[in-house]
């Protein structure tokens, strides 16, 4: 059973992911704390990204597209570990290569007055197995290329989450300078 969103605790950090203690997820939402998150690109076996249209029901950003899968890691947990978690969770698969790719802070609107303000952790791995939604968490879900995606982003922003729009265009350039693409 997936606990409410009240129900969870994020890690607060300062400006350098320096933890300062934990909050309520909904508060530091609706508050616009920096707290620690952590995104996963990944790749199918023909490079195209897989992306998730986020569960009508979420408490925020509900229907959007965004990207493979998203969480904060919890008290005592690694960053790797809470990638790994988050795809299992969204999209009941394990994630192969992952890898850590980059960090980034942003602040952004997600609507109903919650702000994301994140020090998020951009993770990029490797899925073989075949996707299996978990009801809830994610409507659909499917690979598309991610030139393709990155060029429909800055035509139609409205239908992907805020973060997806900052970071797209930012893992494109990874992977080509990184050589993982």
């Amino acid at each position: 059973m997936t606990p409410s969103p009240d129900a969870v605790d994020v890690i607060l950090v300062d400006d350098a992911d320096q933890p300062l203690g934990l909050c309520d997820k909904l508060d530091a939402h609706r508050r616009g704390l920096l707290h620690r998150a952590v995104s996963v690109f990944a790749f199918d076996a023909s490079g195209r990204l897989l992306v998730q249209q986020r569960a009508l029901g979420k408490y925020h950003s509900g229907g959007l597209w965004s990207n493979t899968a998203c969480t904060h890691p919890r008290d005592g947990e690694t960053l790797h570990a809470a990638a790994r978690r988050s795809v299992r969770e969204e999209l009941g698969v394990d994630v192969q290569q992952l890898q850590q790719a980059f960090a980034f802070t942003y602040r952004a609107e997600v609507g109903g007055g919650l702000v994301e303000h994140e020090y998020d952790h951009v993770f990029t791995g490797l899925v073989t197995d075949a996707v299996r939604p978990v009801p809830g968490e994610v409507q659909a879900a499917e690979p598309m290329d991610l030139d393709e995606l990155v060029r429909d982003v800055e035509a139609r922003p409205e239908r992907f989450t805020p973060w997806f729009r900052l970071l797209a265009r930012r893992v494109q350039a990874w992977r080509t300078t990184s050589g993982a693409g």
